[in-house]
């Protein structure tokens, strides 16, 4: 194999066998648009390619052709057919291992330009994300070394099978992808980059998905390197300068002045929840819950301590019966709610994954404000070694259902990894809440870079 690079952000050409293809247009620019589109001739692959663009915010572009001649796609674009689906998988039955793993190639090389600016060498840095979908999640882990000489490994990579449809094979293309390339698109990349990947499928049972969830949590872990943040390390100056209390993210956060408020009686229940999202700038008594249930109380006071928001819920409900109309109406309530103070969702961060600790429990909760509602977790309810039926006083299925109803409510796509069991199931499900708060609250935070415009590949989150 042969790579030459004849500029930057030009053209690079790769030979193997007896295939030859040219690669102009190559960019990754940061926090900008490329004027130019990407176009490999493999449609589904260019999809995955976009993720950087909405995730990672840099602007992607690289365009495929032929060396010997392009008269297919020629004459597709010279008809203004070039989104046919002709021409945007021309190259569906051409040698596909070569053509991602040279885009792959070619891409790394432009984000090492991003990562060493102007060839400085710098600390060595590491990056964690996972990016949860509602089929799907997956863990990245990025790590620059701190030389610009190093060459760069996918260290880890158990993204196969890709689905169980087939069981224990899973899908060998999606779209006219072939998923056995994905891997030489991020071997070649991490080589070129000079950065260490590791992708590793936490769980997933939908091959698109988490190919999807894949390149996002790529994206969204490359961000943060850049950044100089990690979702593991909330006390760094690069964190502070970006997400914390003087930041203008922060700022930004209050300006828009967000709240959701619900008032309703029903036969079973009486409820008040009213939510601030306002840093919780008037102290600890910005938080006030009173359902019956402590355990409820806990819960949403805990969550809402650790996302930084004021509420206020109130319920009255029939405890004589027992504790399930309570507890989930004061879920349904609080999700409602929130999904009304996030509004469109437009300029917001939108994912993150945070952990909690509660005496022995150590929970790990990844959010998306997706618009499409799902939560899968493993959690030790069922199977607690103590054979508990009661968290406090709140019933574990009650418990179960109040994280059900939550996610669903305020339409978030939620994945909830245990990591340790707690002593007892109240501990886990304390570690819980201060995950769910602390994912909430990155989730929802403001990124001025966005502009207001929504951090999606499809540019909105309401179909």
């Amino acid at each position: 194999m042969h790579l030459t690079t004849l500029h930057p952000l030009t053209l690079s050409t790769m030979t193997m066998a007896d295939h030859q293809f040219i690669l102009s247009n190559v960019a990754c620019i940061d926090t900008a648009k490329s004027p130019h589109p990407i176009s490999t001739g493999i449609g589904f692959f260019d999809h995955m390619i976009d993720q950087l663009n909405s995730h990672a915010q840099i602007g992607v572009a690289v365009t495929v052709t032929k060396s010997s001649g392009e008269t297919s796609s020629s004459s597709a674009t010279s008809n203004g057919d070039k989104h046919s689906f002709e021409f945007v998988n021309r190259y569906a039955d051409e040698d596909q291992g070569v053509i991602m793993g040279q885009v792959g190639a070619a891409l790394g090389s432009q984000l090492k330009e991003l990562l060493y600016k102007d060839g400085e060498e710098s600390n060595s840095r590491t990056s964690r994300f996972c990016c949860p979908l509602d089929e799907a999640l997956v863990e990245c882990v990025l790590t620059k070394s701190c030389s610009t000489n190093t060459e760069g490994k996918l260290t880890k990579f158990t993204l196969p099978p890709y689905g169980k449809y087939p069981a224990n094979k899973g899908r060998s293309k999606i779209g006219t992808m072939k998923t056995q390339f994905v891997e030489s698109f991020f071997t070649n990349l991490a080589q070129s980059s000079g950065m260490d990947i590791s992708l590793v499928k936490v769980r997933g049972d939908n091959g698109h998905h988490v190919v999807e969830s894949a390149f996002k949590a790529f994206s969204r872990a490359l961000r943060n390197l850049i950044d100089g943040t990690d979702t593991n390390n909330y006390t760094s100056k690069e964190f502070e300068e970006i997400w914390g209390e003087k930041s203008v993210s922060y700022t930004a956060g209050l300006e828009l002045c967000r709240e959701g408020k619900l008032e309703r009686s029903t036969k079973e229940t009486s409820i008040l929840v009213h939510v601030l999202m306002n840093g919780l700038l008037k102290g600890g008594d910005s938080i006030q819950v009173h359902t019956g249930i402590k355990t409820m109380d806990d819960f949403v006071a805990i969550l809402a301590k650790e996302a930084k928001m004021s509420v206020e819920a109130k319920c009255n409900g029939d405890l004589y019966v027992d504790d399930h109309h309570t507890s989930e109406d004061v879920s349904i309530a609080l999700g409602q709610v929130l999904n009304t103070a996030f509004g469109t969702k437009a300029g917001l961060n939108r994912m993150w994954c945070a952990t909690g600790t509660y005496g022995h429990a150590e929970v790990e909760v990844t959010m998306d404000l997706s618009n499409r509602p799902c939560i899968t977790h493993n959690l030790s309810l069922s199977s607690n070694p103590n054979d508990e039926e009661y968290a406090g006083d709140l019933s574990i299925e009650m418990l179960d259902h109040v994280l059900e109803s939550l996610v669903m409510n305020s339409k978030s796509t939620v994945h909830i990894v245990e990591n340790k069991a707690g002593k007892t199931v109240l501990e886990t499900a304390m570690a819980t809440a201060m995950a769910y708060g602390a994912a909430l609250r990155m989730c929802a935070a403001v990124d001025p870079r966005r502009a207001g415009k929504t951090a999606s590949s499809k540019g909105t989150l309401s179909v």
